[in-house]
């Protein structure tokens, strides 16, 4: 899994490479691909930022329905931690919407 994400990675930062390089005197060109890069950075913040609180819910909602069959008063303890969770998905949001507005 983690030589997957390398190589994605590493094929994001060959093409994004590729993508900038210019020739001078192109100004139409450039803002047509820093657009296009644009729509492409905020469309990864929001997606990896949603993988990454999906397993981090799904991980945290097992452990907490566990030790709430042991013992039912912990509902109330876990249930803040699965918030915070969830709340990398929302920043995910965030930095891409900011990423479009600037």
């Amino acid at each position: 899994m983690k030589k997957r994400l390398f190589a994605v990675l590493a094929i994001f930062a060959l093409v994004g490479t590729a993508l900038f390089a210019e020739e001078a005197g192109d100004a139409a060109a450039t803002v047509s691909a820093v657009a296009g890069i644009k729509y492409i950075a905020a469309a990864l913040a929001v997606g990896l930022a949603c993988l990454g609180g999906s397993m981090a819910v799904g991980k945290i909602g097992a452990a907490a329905m566990g030790a709430m069959s042991e013992n039912a008063e912990l509902s109330g303890k876990a249930l803040p931690f699965v918030g915070l969770a969830e709340g990398i998905c929302l920043w995910g949001m965030l930095v891409g919407v900011l990423i479009l507005v600037l």
